[in-house]
C-alpha cells in the first residue's frame, strides 16, 4: 500500500535517502510510466525510496478561469502511482502558498528537507517555483550545489509523435478510442461508485448504474459501446453509457456517467465500477418527445452491442416483450 502525504511541512519521509519523479502525472500515459520506472530502478540500485510528488489541483486547472478536462481523478493517479512501484506519494495542496514559493525554496523545502532527495527526475518541460522561474537547468544547478542530481526523460515516441496528456485529451474528445489506447498502454477508463438515481433509466426501458463526477471535468462526452468490471474483476461485461448532463429529462448541471449493462440482474448500487469506453456512438442531443428518446435509446443499445460483438437481435426481442 502506497503512504500519502500532503504538506510541504513535515518531517522527513525518507531518511535513508529517496529518489523522487516530479509532474502533474495526469492520466499516467507511456511517458510517465517511463519516468517513473526509471525511477523505481534507480532507487532500487542505490536503496532508496522511490517517492512521487504530484499536486492536487491540477496547476493547469489551477490557474485557467474555464474548467480544464482532466484524464484520471485522484484515486486512479493514486492506484497508478502504486502499481508503478512508488513507495510514498507526497500529493502537494497547490494553492497560493505553493505558487508564491521561489524555485530555490522549493528544492530546499521539499526534495531536500522534505524527502531527502539523492536524485530527481522529471520532464524535459518541466518548469517550477513562481511564476514558473523554475527549470532543468536551475535544477541541475542547485542539485550540484546541494548535493542531488537531476534528470530528465527522454519523450516517449508513437508514430513519430510526443506521447502527452494533451494529445491523449485530444483524442478523446474526438471519440477516437482506439488511438487512445497505444498511448495509455491500456484503454481509457472512468472508475466510481455506483449511486442512487432518479430510476429514469428504468423508466425508459433500460435501467442504469450511475456515477457521479461532481466537480471533475472529462474531455468524453456523448453516447458509448463499453465494457464494465465490477469490483476488482476486468472490464469485461458489455453495456451501452451516456456522459453528459441528461439534456432531454431532468437536466443535472454537473457530469453524470450512465451505464446500461445488457443481460445484467442484480444490485450494482454502492458497489465500485469501471467504465471502460470502447466507441463513440453519438453526441448527446436534446429531443423534443419522450417517444424519439426511447426509440433512440433502442436504436444506440443495437449499435453497441453490433460493435461489442453481441447479438443485435435481442434488442428488438426484448422490446417487443417488454
Amino acid at each position: 500500500m502506497i503512504k500519502l502525504s500532503r504538506d510541504v511541512a513535515g518531517p522527513c519521509l525518507a531518511p535513508g535517502g529517496s529518489v523522487v519523479a516530479v509532474g502533474a502525472f495526469d492520466g499516467l500515459h507511456r511517458g510517465h510510466q517511463a519516468l517513473l520506472s526509471e525511477v523505481r530502478q534507480r532507487a532500487q540500485a542505490l536503496g532508496c525510496t522511490p517517492i512521487v510528488v504530484s499536486f492536487e489541483p491540477l496547476p493547469r486547472a489551477y490557474f485557467s478561469k474555464e474548467p480544464v478536462p482532466r484524464l484520471s481523478s485522484v484515486r486512479e493517479k493514486l492506484l497508478g502511482f502504486a502499481a508503478a512501484g512508488m513507495e510514498h506519494t507526497l500529493l502537494l495542496r497547490f494553492n497560493q502558498a505553493l505558487t508564491a514559493m521561489s524555485p530555490e525554496d522549493f528544492v530546499q523545502r521539499v526534495l531536500i528537507d522534505r524527502l531527502n532527495v539523492r536524485e530527481v527526475w522529471v520532464g524535459a518541460d518541466f518548469r517550477f517555483g513562481h511564476k514558473r522561474a523554475g527549470d532543468v537547468a536551475m535544477l541541475e544547478r542547485i542539485g550540484k550545489e546541494r548535493g542531488f542530481s537531476a534528470h530528465t526523460m527522454p519523450a516517449v515516441l508513437l508514430d513519430g509523435e510526443r506521447v502527452s496528456a494533451s494529445r491523449v485529451r485530444a483524442l478523446l474528445a474526438a471519440g477516437n478510442f482506439g488511438a487512445v489506447s497505444p498511448l495509455l498502454g491500456r484503454p481509457f477508463v472512468i472508475e466510481g461508485k455506483v449511486e442512487y438515481g432518479n430510476q429514469l433509466g428504468r423508466d425508459l426501458g433500460f435501467p442504469t448504474a450511475n456515477i457521479h463526477l461532481r466537480d471533475r471535468v472529462t474531455p468524453v462526452h456523448g453516447i458509448f459501446a463499453v465494457r464494465v468490471g465490477l469490483g476488482e474483476s476486468e472490464c469485461s461485461w458489455p453495456g451501452v453509457a451516456s456522459l453528459g448532463t441528461r439534456p432531454t429529462v431532468n437536466e443535472v448541471a454537473e457530469p453524470l456517467l450512465e451505464v446500461h449493462l445488457f443481460d445484467f440482474e442484480g444490485d450494482l448500487y454502492g458497489q465500485r465500477m469501471a467504465v471502460e469506453f470502447v466507441a463513440k456512438l453519438r453526441d448527446e442531443m436534446k429531443f423534443n418527445e419522450l417517444d424519439a428518446l426511447k426509440q433512440q435509446i433502442r436504436h444506440d443499445a443495437r449499435s453497441a452491442r453490433e460493435i461489442l460483438g453481441m447479438n443485435p437481435v435481442l434488442i428488438d426481442a426484448n422490446q417487443a416483450a417488454s
